[in-house]
């Protein structure tokens, strides 16, 4: 049998020729975009909002504006860009004035510094309304103390000439109501400071465990501390009795006891006998012991560490 070839239909268009044309017009089209964002356009534009710097006395509630219009006019490849990639206009709420319980954050007034964000022209961008109302609400406010959580470890012969100092010592914290009403201070973090052989200064974050609901005004205070090398000085003093029964004759043995204290080598000349006084009691006595206990209930400023070589005294009663 003699087989047929089978006819082969030929194509509409050649290979060659549609590929030209294909090439063509993408070629135009792209040409045709690019003239097209060329031009400039007058379109509205939507920007989402983020808030910032919000006051620490106030606290953003819900419902508040999530973004805002404007007519931008610029080149076609910008306004695509603000369509397609819209970026974040920061409204910096320490700018706006309180109205009728609402911040009102004026954006013509404002209008320089937004647009700086979004490296746009003045004469280019209108906004579509004059203000944004932000609502909030109004946290209770309350001054507490800073109490310093620094523990202090000085070189041999070294000592503190008065207790860390903190500037400020106190603060404003704003939160819940039933929070405020128990919170009377605020504690530093925890800071260890050993072999101390000079004055220090510096600066100390605020311990914020357990009040994350409350807003601190500053978030760190300075600190400060007076060193100096010290000595031990010795000094006998009398032993003065009181609230003696009427009628008693009380004897005491010793009448008069060392005190040993520590002070600064600057200030040891002036430190003065008159300056101490060390009593019993009687009211304090120990019957079962047949002691009384010797205490310091006057001392200069200057020293510390102050101690007795003996806090038992004996006596003995005469009628």
């Amino acid at each position: 049998m003699i087989s047929k070839k089978k006819k082969q239909g030929k194509p509409w268009i050649k290979r060659g020729p549609l590929k030209t044309f294909l090439f063509f017009l993408g070629f135009s089209t792209v040409i045709w975009i690019f003239v097209q964002f060329a031009k400039q356009y007058t379109v509205p534009v939507e920007l989402p909002l983020t808030y910032i710097n919000v006051p620490k006395d106030k606290l953003l509630v819900d419902q508040n504006p999530a973004s805002l219009n404007l007519r931008v006019k610029d080149y076609g490849f910008n306004i695509a860009r603000f369509k397609m990639f819209p970026p974040a206009l920061r409204i910096d709420v320490s700018d706006s004035r309180e109205d009728n319980r609402q911040l009102v954050y004026d954006l013509e007034q404002q209008k320089p510094a937004l647009l700086a964000q979004l490296n746009l022209d003045f004469e280019n961008v209108t906004f579509l309304q004059n203000n944004l109302r932000i609502n909030f609400e109004q946290k209770a406010v309350k001054t507490v103390s800073i109490v310093p959580n620094i523990e202090l470890g000085f070189a041999v012969g070294y000592s503190a000439l008065e207790e860390v100092k903190l500037q400020p010592d106190t603060m404003r914290v704003s939160g819940p109501q039933s929070i405020l009403d128990t919170l009377e201070e605020v504690r530093t973090v925890q800071l260890k400071i050993n072999n101390i052989s000079n004055d220090l200064q510096g600066s100390i974050k605020l311990d914020k465990g357990g009040l994350e609901k409350v807003t601190f005004f500053q978030e760190e205070v300075n600190y400060s501390l007076r060193t100096d090398k010290f000595t031990e000085g010795r000094i006998e003093i009398p032993i003065e009795l009181q609230n003696v029964p009427k009628g008693y004759n009380v004897v005491i043995f010793p009448k008069e006891v060392a005190v040993f204290y520590q002070v600064s080598l600057n200030d040891f000349e002036k430190i003065k006998s008159t300056a101490f006084k060390v009593v019993v009691d009687f009211r304090n006595e120990l019957p079962k012991e047949g002691f009384l206990l010797a205490q310091v209930i006057q001392k200069p400023s200057l020293v510390n560490n102050v101690r007795l070589n003996e806090k038992k005294i004996q006596f003995v009663v005469k009628r």
